[in-house]
């Protein structure tokens, strides 16, 4: 199947948060109404580019997989003036270390791919990749205080509102999340 593209985004064997930083990028340099086709192979990028395309008022079409090759299908919006939207509450990684060793009682979900969760995680976080938050948010308390955490912090942005749009009333991002967390962690690598 052959769709057409306006123009190519290349972010083959770039990990997050590269394919949506160059999507971000060509999306801002191309007219509304267009087509943009993002390569990718990462496969954490397919809820990726979907949740930012939303946040960001675009149209998600849909994803080809070719081979190792995820083909991400985008239409620009035409409301040029839409500001992306971010999660209004946010917290660093020191707060977050804050509560944990103050033993508070929180919930911290990770929402990266569940092999990076397997890797290198906070001990005691739930994982719930960000592509599977929608079928699965039943597992969290719509009533407890969360902190979501990702790689970056992008991933976690667009989780925390997704849980705040349906219906969750305490839900924190912590920026920048797990490259940079000097915490306590478990995991395979350790």
């Amino acid at each position: 199947m052959s769709i057409k593209a306006d123009v190519v985004v290349d972010a083959k064997g770039l990990a997050c948060p590269m394919p949506i930083v160059r999507t971000k990028k060509a999306m801002a340099e191309l007219e509304p109404g267009k087509v943009m086709e993002v390569q990718a192979t990462d496969k954490g990028s397919t809820a990726d580019i979907k949740a930012w395309s939303e946040s960001a008022g675009h149209q998600y079409l849909g994803t080809i997989e070719e081979g190792d090759a995820l083909k991400h299908y985008l239409r620009k919006s035409s409301g040029e003036d839409q500001e992306e939207k971010k999660h209004p509450h946010v917290v660093n990684n020191e707060a977050l270390q804050a509560k944990l060793d103050a033993k508070e009682s929180i919930t911290v979900l990770d929402v990266r791919e569940s092999a990076e969760f397997a890797f290198n995680h906070i001990p005691g976080a739930k994982s719930i990749p960000l592509g599977e938050l929608e079928e699965r948010q039943q597992e969290l308390n719509a009533e407890d205080t969360i902190y979501v955490v990702c790689r970056t912090g992008s991933r976690s942005d667009l989780a925390a509102q997704k849980l705040t749009n349906a219906g969750f009333k305490n839900v924190v991002n912590v920026v920048p999340g797990m490259s940079e967390w000097t915490g306590s962690t478990e995991g395979t690598n350790r």
